[in-house]
């Protein structure tokens, strides 16, 4: 589970209104794909404000090494978390839900009858769920191997232990 500090600054983030402001937007949309493009704007605003703030801190800190795909991983590796359609609430739900139950039970209740337990198990997996999103997007492999890798151990990324390290400092979680 991330850091408390953490999860409460996300909170904070989520409940102020609005997108990305224009300019960051605009940056954030420039480098990606017309399909990664329609999965960003899916995405809720809190998770698109949050997204430039990982990508932009990610561009800073790596500089010429910031190459398209990995900044379109920066911004879209929480892009999962649109199957489940949970909102602000369930989500502060369901991320203290997931910090106590193991996660073994994800998989079972993203086949559940009832359509609450389906979007728990849905949010949980948003890592595997924006990977194959990301992939039928025709997204690069650095782009959706770390929407699936961004909250596994440094030990199981596919990409670069330099950029994965990067990617998740600049993330916070």
């Amino acid at each position: 589970m991330a850091p408390a500090g953490h999860l409460l600054r996300r909170f904070f983030g989520a409940i102020r209104p609005g997108p990305p402001g224009r300019e960051d937007e605009t940056w954030a949309v420039a480098g990606l794909s017309d399909a990664e493009q329609a999965l960003w704007f899916r995405m809720s605003n809190p998770d698109r404000r949050h997204a430039v703030g990982v990508a932009r801190a990610v561009a800073a800190e790596l500089g010429s090494e910031a190459t398209q795909p990995v900044l379109a991983a920066a911004l879209l590796h929480d892009v999962g978390k649109v199957v489940s359609g949970l909102r602000t609430p369930a989500r502060v739900v369901a991320t203290l839900w997931w910090a106590v139950v193991p996660s073994a039970y994800a998989e079972p209740w993203c086949h559940a009858s009832s359509p609450w337990l389906r979007r728990l198990g849905d949010y949980h997996r948003h890592p595997e769920l924006g990977e194959q999103l990301l992939i039928e997007a025709g997204s690069a492999p650095i782009t959706s191997g770390w929407a699936a890798d961004h909250h596994r151990p440094a030990e199981q990324w596919r990409l670069d232990r330099r950029i994965g390290t990067v990617l998740k400092a600049c993330d916070g979680d």
